[in-house]
């Protein structure tokens, strides 16, 4: 077994196994029964979203899905914060 195909056989299992972790999210965004649940899901969703970028950038070798990786971390994190402030307060601006 060479390296190449060595790299390709664990890129390949990284990214089915973020994209299981990114439906387990979905669901759990779906079917939370609390709002809690529903942004801890939202946060393991943007989190299992960004690695799958960052893995298929590397399997494919071009900046742009790193590019597009930064992006959705900066929305996630903002989004997040927003939420647990609103779930907290009861509004996000004051």
């Amino acid at each position: 077994m060479t390296l190449d195909t060595a790299l390709w056989f664990a890129v390949t299992y990284a990214q089915l196994a973020l994209a299981l972790a990114a439906c387990l999210a979905a669901v759990r965004i779906l079917i939370g029964p609390r709002a809690e649940d529903r942004v801890l899901g939202l946060d393991a969703l943007y989190v299992a979203v960004m690695l799958l970028f960052i893995v298929t950038g590397l399997r494919l070798g071009t900046p742009f899905l790193f590019e597009a990786a930064l992006v959705i971390a900066v929305a996630g994190f903002v989004s997040n914060v927003a939420l647990a402030k609103f779930l907290m307060r009861g509004e996000v601006i004051e």
